[in-house]
């Protein structure tokens, strides 16, 4: 065993927008309850992307040096007293959030909206709570996830944006046999569609600007159907409505594999945070449906209230997960060993190695296509053997 207390942790930090620096840090000793992680695979998200482009991800600045990353998997390399459930050398996920466990809400099994929860690799905690890209991690235990055998550490790591379209799917309440609608074909849109379809959809639709993501989404047998989004933006509230009008009825004609138009859906995961595609969630969903907003964006919009109010479709909000972890463990096997599923791995299109290559990593996931014209859907970057001596 090792003594963390003489260990030192080599990461990639956010100094400003765009610019990362080598930071080199004494790993302190652990407590009661912690472990030494030895991060492997990092994937990359959307929330990553704002903080490297603009130094902030909506209204959260950062404030000090931030190590990005919170979709990360690991080797223990050290156990803090009294962990006994863990063992060195165990490849875990890291649930990236940490709650308080004592408030009302977490009492409640509600600890993704605990007040006083700590993420990983976000500047919205004091000090920040640094994230993956980096050699040594200390985390409590209990927030740790044991893969089994066969799931590798890229896999790890998909886990966590797993989990939230587990948690969106438990959230909408899924009935067997009914419809859904995913607007929105990156990894967490593909990923709402496996778990809306282990939840009991018997149909699926997708929609994305990017007509590769689509087609995709399709090939990989993600969805059943798919549709193109005109790339359109309103200049004016009214314009944005318009817009959104167009797209619902867009999808509504999507032609279903036996060539029936597909109508609305039972259920619409709205995965883009984009106004007018959040307008099209309420207006291509059922009478008596759910739209379910999944996608952070534009923090406000206009929304057809009385078009939800007079169809009596529910307006659901979802903030990360809870208690989701080995649920998401279970889809991601059954993707690997069942022929009619897809395979969540496929979605990791671009693979960076080495810490060395962080910034190449997030230049890439900040974009739709790669310098070769490349699809991009998920990156991943691999920390490598020698960086973290284990």
């Amino acid at each position: 065993m090792t003594d963390s207390g003489n260990e030192t942790s080599v990461g990639q930090y956010l100094t400003e927008a765009q610019h990362l620096s080598v930071v080199s840090q004494l790993v302190p000793a652990l407590n009661p309850g912690e472990v030494l992680i030895a991060p492997r695979s990092v994937t990359l998200c959307g929330s990553d992307m704002h903080y490297f482009q603009k130094g902030c991800n909506g209204s959260i600045k950062i404030l000090q040096p931030l190590c990005l990353g919170h979709e990360f998997s690991g080797n223990i390399v050290e156990l803090g007293p009294g962990v006994t459930d863990r063992q060195q050398g165990d490849l875990v996920a890291i649930e990236p959030g940490v709650a308080c466990g004592k408030c009302e809400l977490c009492l409640d099994g509600r600890y993704n909206i605990c007040p006083e929860l700590r993420f990983r690799g976000s500047g919205s905690a004091w000090p920040h709570f640094q994230g993956g890209l980096q050699t040594r991690v200390v985390h409590p235990a209990a927030w740790t996830h044991k893969l089994p055998p066969g799931m590798t550490s890229e896999e790890g790591a998909l886990l966590e944006p797993l989990a939230v379209a587990v948690h969106a799917c438990r959230r909408a309440g899924i009935k067997p046999g009914s419809s859904c609608t995913v607007i929105g074909a990156g990894a967490v849109g593909l990923l709402c569609a496996v778990a809306a379809r282990l939840s009991g959809c018997s149909r699926i639709v997708i929609a994305d600007i990017v007509r590769s993501r689509v087609e995709f989404a399709l090939h990989y047998r993600f969805a059943d159907a798919g549709f193109v989004v005109p790339a359109k933006r309103g200049a004016t509230a009214e314009e944005e409505l318009e817009i959104a009008t167009e797209m619902a009825k867009s999808l509504a004609e999507v032609r279903s594999p036996d060539g029936t138009p597909v109508g609305r859906s039972n259920y619409t995961f709205e995965c883009t945070g984009v106004q007018s595609c959040v307008q099209a969630s309420i207006l291509t969903t059922k009478a008596g449906g759910k739209a379910v907003l999944v996608g952070m964006g534009t923090p406000n919009h206009l929304l057809p209230i009385s078009d939800a109010s007079a169809r009596e479709v529910d307006i659901i909000a979802v903030w990360r997960y809870a208690n989701c972890y080995p649920e998401a463990i279970d889809i991601m096997e059954k993707s690997k060993s069942d022929p009619m599923m897809p395979d969540i791995g496929q979605m990791i299109t671009h693979r960076f190695h080495g810490l060395e290559n962080v910034h190449q990593a997030l230049t890439c996931a900040s974009k739709s296509r790669d310098e070769d014209g490349n699809m991009v859907i998920k990156v991943v970057v691999n920390v490598n053997e020698e960086e973290l001596d284990v």
